[in-house]
């Protein structure tokens, strides 16, 4: 048996690999279009393994994509393939229509007719998992309930839009074809192999270097914090327990202002490395104009795949937070090769 893994060298996708490929036997066919912010070196690791495959392309492609199905005959697919992040959706929003909404059309095209190939039997065990944000329910106020799955979409930026568009064409490849859909949608993830233009990297990185910690605004944007290794069994949680056509919400029942989340990782940094001078990490937290319609609370409700499925997040925010900081102190040398001449421009660019 097979599956294949959309967007498998970025953050989420490589860490879902990992974690798949150290309890399943199942073997994985890895698709990445490698493209500034999907890394090989997140699956170093398990380049050797008899059970990993990769082939680099863009989910838009269908030739690729119907070759690789008819080749590997899988049995799921795992879509995390996006452009996802808020401020490049901004200053170019072109990449996320093309790939966020054109690409996963194109996918559940390929994907719908490969089912359409299969026997009774494989069309009862395939599945096309997506996996979305929770940014596509809009911004909730403080006193606002948390999302439930069948909150209203209410997008606010191009990303999220984006987001929002490509679950809508899952929910009806499902409706009218038949596909056997799942969705989930996430809160905000952090942990290993996470590319340093988000907060979380970003700020370790910047204060080990003594640079600003750029805060957005006043910083209290209030965000629910899941860890990656958490949200990969969610995933897989679904995969194996969920009803077809259903959409689940993952969250780390964790919600934090920005500026909670960089105290945190300065008084860490404190204790796990100081500074020479002695003085605290605090002193480089920087305040810098917010960006346009930043959405001040996101916060998941994930009681359904509790409940449903059996599922909880096994990390804290500070059991999760301290592993992420000894992981980013413990692999230098991923942080120096990741940090390439177009990363340093577009820092330039959106903190200056």
């Amino acid at each position: 048996m097979t599956i294949v893994v959309t967007g498998a060298a970025g953050f989420i996708g490589s860490n879902f690999v990992l974690n798949w490929l150290t309890h399943s036997e199942e073997k994985v066919i890895a698709l990445d279009k490698l493209t500034y912010a999907g890394n090989l070196e997140n699956l170093k690791s398990v380049e050797a393994n008899a059970n990993y495959e990769f082939a680099q392309g863009d989910i838009g492609d269908s030739r690729l994509v119907a070759k690789l199905l008819h080749q590997h005959q899988p049995r799921v697919i795992i879509n995390f393939a996006a452009e996802s992040h808020v401020d490049r959706s901004i200053h170019g929003p072109d990449d996320f229509m093309q790939t966020n909404i054109l690409g996963t059309y194109r996918l559940l095209e390929e994907a719908r007719s490969f089912f359409n190939t299969l026997s009774e039997v494989g069309q009862k065990q395939f599945r096309f998992l997506h996996v979305s944000t929770d940014e596509v329910y809009g911004t909730l106020s403080t006193n606002d309930r948390a999302f439930k799955e069948e909150k209203r979409y209410e997008p606010n930026s191009p990303y999220s839009a984006s987001k929002a568009a490509s679950d809508h064409l899952v929910r009806a490849w499902n409706h009218t074809y038949g596909l056997p859909v799942l969705t989930t949608n996430c809160s905000n993830n952090y942990g290993p192999y996470h590319f340093p233009e988000k907060l979380i990297p970003l700020c370790v990185l910047n204060a080990l270097n003594g640079k600003d910690l750029p805060i957005y605004g006043d910083g209290q944007q209030i965000r629910d914090w899941l860890y990656v290794v958490d949200h990969c069994k969610g995933i897989t949680t679904v995969l194996e327990k969920g009803v077809i056509g259903e959409t689940y919400n993952i969250g780390g029942w964790n919600e934090k202002t920005n500026l909670e989340v960089v105290n945190t990782l300065c008084d860490l940094l404190d204790e796990l490395k100081p500074r020479e001078d002695g003085k605290s990490y605090r002193e480089q937290i920087t305040f810098v104009k917010d960006r346009p319609g930043h959405d001040q609370r996101y916060a998941i409700d994930a009681t359904k795949i509790s409940k449903e499925l059996g599922w909880k997040p096994e990390e804290t925010f500070e059991t999760g937070i301290r592993k992420t900081v000894q992981w980013y102190l413990d692999h230098q040398d991923w942080v120096a090769n990741v940090q390439s001449g177009e990363y340093q421009n577009w820092l330039t660019k959106n903190y200056s």
